[in-house]
């Protein structure tokens, strides 16, 4: 019994646990050509129609990049190839792109984002550059999705500041208006929850309306977490990373996103219009581990497809 509406440990648990559900519904999830071939079938990790990023790294030929999408697309899965700007030569190397991938596996939206690569291939260099070209409209494309840094981005903003990274985001607040794309922000991923709270808050103060996909890392071993962190210009939540691996008693023990995830549906639990509407999932510790994990920890958003 709860004395006074003081909440037992149990029924706290159970409403972090509703919460979280409700919160990773309709989740999103990333993976490579590489880690894709791994799986024999989607169907049986993946809830039903879960948007799948694939992420094009350097170097991955454009053949198995389609050859993925098409077949997430037959088990079923909408997928979200990436168009990373600095890695394509020029407009006709683009509009390829956008023709194969409508061609051979009926792709019809894209993360769009400027890429890990500090050295342009070609005539393009920001996510602003490919969306200019319009041929995204020109093809029809039913949601465009664009880059977002909680914690900034040190190769947009060297001096630290969010300058180049807030002008962009204004940018593109500015295309949505003028085009009917659904858009949305797919962010970095971060590990603690206040900055994002606090970064959420502060682009809808500046009038930006697009909703945001929270980057979250999946659970890993804590060196990869770290690893990736620092490759990736993970910001000040890289501490709650750095702290867990001086406690002995954590050091071995895989991260789980538990709190980051428990705190932010907490938040959106208590201010609906919170800008934040979906999660999407980095599996730094593989697709089928973090699967897994969505499986055991979100209720009915983590069922698998196979398993309805």
């Amino acid at each position: 019994m709860a004395f006074f509406g003081l909440k037992t440990k149990n029924s706290q648990t159970s409403q972090i646990s509703e919460n979280i559900e409700r919160f990773m519904c309709n989740y999103s999830i990333e993976v490579m050509p590489r880690t894709a071939e791994k799986i024999e079938n989607f169907r049986d990790i993946l809830p039903k129609n879960t948007r799948v990023y694939i992420a094009h790294i350097e170097g991955t030929p454009i053949e198995d990049m389609v050859a993925t999408a098409k077949r997430l697309a037959e088990e079923g899965f909408p997928t979200m190839p990436h168009f990373p700007a600095r890695i394509i030569k020029d407009k006709a190397t683009l509009n390829e792109w956008i023709s194969r991938y409508q061609g051979e596996a009926g792709v019809n939206q894209a993360l769009i984002l400027a890429g890990g690569v500090s050295k342009p291939h070609g005539e393009y260099e920001s996510s602003m550059d490919l969306l200019k070209t319009g041929l995204f409209d020109k093809a029809n494309f039913k949601n465009i999705h664009i880059a977002g840094h909680p914690e900034g981005n040190k190769d947009i903003d060297p001096d630290g500041s969010t300058n180049n990274v807030d002008s962009a985001l204004k940018w593109k607040q500015n295309f949505k208006n003028a085009t009917d794309a659904k858009m949305a922000i797919a962010t970095q991923f971060a590990f603690e929850a206040g900055p994002i709270i606090e970064w959420a808050n502060s682009i809808k103060n500046a009038n930006i309306d697009i909703p945001i996909h929270i980057g979250i890392a999946g659970p890993a071993k804590l060196q990869t977490l770290i690893k990736f962190a620092i490759a990736c210009g993970v910001g000040p939540s890289l501490k709650i990373l750095q702290k867990r691996a001086t406690d002995v008693t954590k050091l071995l023990l895989p991260y789980e996103p538990i709190d980051v995830l428990s705190q932010l549906a907490n938040h959106k639990e208590n201010n609906p219009d919170f800008n934040i509407s979906n999660v999407h999932f980095f599996p730094l510790g593989g697709i089928k581990t973090n699967a897994k994990w969505v499986t055991e920890n979100g209720g009915t958003s983590g069922i698998p497809a196979n398993q309805v």
